[in-house]
């Protein structure tokens, strides 16, 4: 067919960088997920322990509202390795919700409206599809674990002085790792379920029951062998074992006894936790890489 006009021309705007074309996925994921009230409510909510422990930490360096309050300083709660610990696990919990939310329909959507071609036939690599695909969970629950958790630590550090900054560092660290173990496990679980299951609740009650399941099982193996290695199968137990480890607690949380007053052997050592968190995370990426493709061929 001839062409008798010659409008076209070549677009001369601006061209978006390589490294960050990814960041078109989350840019438009966040337009739906944020469009339900709803979500956005239990969002913000996830800021409450935020603000419960900011005040704690104000309670502790203000003398004048203690003696409004009528409370004594030592029924407070140390400032101390427990105590940002045990933020790092209420957000954890926050952050499984928001990825049970947000995370299975991400790529199970893509899979099934055969919409990969139409991300792959452009300059767009299936790497930098599924890094965006994971980012929308990334940074959705990295403002809710590790980012208010070095909040925390900055205000105490501010409140405390240099000198508790310094000798404290280690505990920004763990706040940092702890989180990032955390959110890389859910993201991966998440994106992997979604890839496997192409609808979303069936999707979302597949990472409920991978989370819940395991956890049971681990019980009744601690129970009937009066061992604690159970645990190795259970994802929460994984997470709660790596953060102790980094917050240097966990040997006081392995020293436990059995209902039955009889003591049960040590957890697992945390060089086992960590291997078996990479061992997921490497399993998740290798059942992506599968998955993420422009045409699946059905023989």
């Amino acid at each position: 067919m001839a062409v008798y006009e010659h409008h076209y021309r070549r677009y001369a705007g601006p061209l978006t960088p390589d490294w960050s074309r990814f960041l078109i996925i989350p840019r438009h994921a966040y337009r739906d997920i944020f469009r339900s009230k709803l979500f956005t409510a239990f969002f913000v909510a996830c800021f409450v322990p935020l603000l419960i422990e900011a005040i704690l930490i104000y309670l502790h360096h203000n003398v004048n509202a203690l003696a409004i309050l009528k409370v004594n300083v030592r029924e407070l709660l140390p400032i101390d390795a427990s105590f940002f610990e045990a933020f790092v696990g209420i957000q954890g919990g926050f952050a499984f919700l928001v990825t049970l939310l947000v995370g299975p329909p991400l790529v199970a959507r893509d899979l099934r409206n055969n919409a990969l071609p139409l991300y792959l036939c452009r300059p767009f690599s299936r790497a930098e599809y599924v890094f965006g695909k994971m980012s929308v969970v990334l940074i959705l629950l990295s403002t809710i674990t590790w980012i208010p958790g070095l909040v925390l630590f900055l205000f105490q550090s501010y409140l405390e002085g240099f000198s508790w900054f310094a000798g404290n560092l280690w505990l920004a660290n763990a706040i940092f790792l702890g989180s990032l173990a955390w959110i890389l496990l859910l993201t991966l679980l998440s994106q992997t379920i979604s890839a496997l299951v192409k609808w979303r609740m069936a999707a979302s009650a597949a990472l409920l029951a991978l989370y819940l399941i395991p956890s049971v099982f681990s019980e009744v193996i601690n129970q009937m062998f009066s061992t604690r290695w159970g645990h190795i199968i259970s994802v929460d137990s994984l997470r709660r074992s790596v953060t102790a480890g980094l917050f240097g607690t966990f040997e006081a949380a392995s020293r436990q006894v059995s209902f039955s007053g009889e003591r049960i052997s040590n957890e697992p050592p945390i060089w086992c936790s960590w291997f078996v968190l990479f061992l997921i995370c490497a399993i998740c990426l290798a059942i992506l890489s599968r998955r993420v493709k422009a045409y699946e061929v059905v023989s």
